[in-house]
């Protein structure tokens, strides 16, 4: 990679071997005055990662969690040309990913089958592994619990980890969504109770990810990237190491600043899809389609911008991550009324979903005990097989428990085992064995005709014309 700096034909070589000497001069007897080298310009706000030949390669890094943010996030670092180190804790996860049993783009397919013949790419569950490495990247998930309380078992696992396998000239970055302080808490504090400099020894920074599964348009290497360093020289490593996997790199000027802005984006949207569910129903109460009405309002070229409505939020973003935010104001006496009357409505959105059906089976004079309800695809959202946080999951249990027989069609979720319960999905559906239809999510592709014979339907999703649906929430 090549760096722009004050001195010509700077290179990320020479960046990456600076943060490692620097550190190395400081360790030695008698202090870096030891050493005669002058000090390496400090690189400027531009930088380029260009792909590498296999012989090429710029630096080793490791990327700790292969789930939904960790694999691509290595499969891009490994196409813009560095070394790659892919970890996880679950051999079966590891398993899945050399045999290419994963829930990938098409392109991220093709990368992650390039990369499984290149020795510059592997995968371990060793946590040792990281002490190779030149940089270290951490995307763990951090969800919530039943509480929906922050879930930090995963991330405190994983930095404590990094930071005990730490040496001196890398650079630690943390992408994992979490409270505004992480970076300082799980990572900074710690490497300096080990006596590791931040930001002389050691450099850290916070990117969060912005990975949108299932997505084409926003690939990693489509999508920005946010990062806040804790020195400025911590953020020029990031960037530098970073800038090859994204169309541009936005420094703000704190590991803070960047944990805030991936909470104002996700809770941005977690109160704009609840306003969209409520004024969907307001529409329904004036005869209306709100699809027709929000496509009409996204005409307007400044002001708006169209969110849908649905059964509720799945995966462990948009349902999550605003929970982060909260549970850290409570614990600060400082309210936020709409964010948490945005969740709380979130929260509740499948229990009216399941009402609703009771309620559609209702006016076809039947109970839902007995009542035979197909869910209409069950992952969170179309284009993925990731069933977390699903609505579609609370509505089937809703339903079980009221005695209706429930199952669900969808292409990409072949079987479900649901508290102990296996299902598989129905796979040429026919109108006739069916009291009810919840349409969830629509994949690509989906064929959706033989709702047209008859069966009632309840369309969460607002997609299907009026004439085929027989209720609408």
């Amino acid at each position: 990679m090549h760096i722009a700096s004050n001195t010509p034909h700077a290179s990320h070589q020479d960046t990456w071997r600076t943060a490692r000497s620097t550190a190395r001069d400081d360790d030695a007897p008698g202090g870096a005055d030891t050493h005669a080298a002058a000090p390496s310009p400090e690189p400027t706000t531009a930088a380029t990662l260009p792909a590498q030949s296999q012989h090429e390669r710029r630096a080793h890094v490791a990327v700790i969690g292969m789930g939904y943010v960790g694999l691509p996030t290595a499969l891009s670092l490994h196409a813009a040309g560095h070394t790659v180190i892919g970890m996880d804790t679950s051999e079966a996860r590891l398993g899945d990913i050399r045999s290419g049993r994963v829930d990938l783009l098409p392109s991220q397919h093709s990368r992650l089958t390039t990369a499984l013949l290149d020795p510059a790419f592997r995968l371990t569950a060793d946590p040792a592994a990281v002490m190779d490495a030149d940089a270290v990247i951490i995307c763990v998930p951090t969800p919530v619990d039943g509480l929906l309380r922050p879930d930090l078992r995963a991330l405190t696992a994983a930095c404590a980890s990094v930071v005990g396998h730490a040496r001196p000239g890398q650079l630690l970055v943390l992408t994992s969504t979490s409270y505004v302080g992480t970076t300082r808490d799980l990572l900074v504090e710690p490497l300096a109770a080990r006596g590791l400099r931040p930001g002389e020894d050691v450099f850290v920074a916070f990117a969060p990810e912005r990975i949108d599964p299932g997505n084409p348009s926003h690939s990693p290497d489509r999508t920005p990237r946010v990062i806040g360093g804790l020195t400025p020289r911590s953020t020029e490593l990031a960037a530098s190491l970073l800038a090859g996997t994204a169309p541009s790199v936005h420094r703000v000027d704190s590991p803070e600043a960047a944990e805030m802005s991936k909470l104002w984006e996700n809770t941005f949207r977690a109160v704009n899809i609840a306003l969209a569910n409520e004024l969907s129903e307001s529409c329904l109460e004036f005869a209306l389609e709100p699809r027709q009405v929000i496509d009409a309002a996204a005409t307007k070229p400044y002001g708006f911008m169209p969110f849908y409505p649905g059964a509720g939020v799945g995966g462990h973003c948009i349902p999550c991550d605003p929970h982060y935010l909260l549970w850290q104001l409570r614990a600060r006496k400082v309210a936020s009324p709409l964010v948490d009357a945005a969740m709380t409505a979130i929260a509740e959105r499948p229990a009216r979903v399941a009402a609703k059906a009771r309620e559609a089976l209702a006016a076809r004079g039947l109970t839902t005990a007995g009542a035979r309800v197909l869910i209409l695809g069950i992952a969170y959202k179309p284009g993925v097989a990731d069933l977390r946080e699903s609505p579609a999951l609370e509505i089937m249990d809703l339903l079980t428990a009221w005695g209706a027989a429930v199952g669900y069609t969808d292409a990409l979720v072949p079987c479900l085992d649901r508290h102990g319960v296996v299902r598989h999905s129905v796979g040429v559906p026919g109108a006739p064995d069916w009291d009810l239809v919840v349409v969830h999510t629509v994949h690509p592709g989906t064929d959706l005709d033989w709702l047209d014979d008859g069966p009632a339907v309840l369309d969460v999703t607002h997609r299907l014309p009026r004439a085929t649906t027989g209720a609408a929430v």
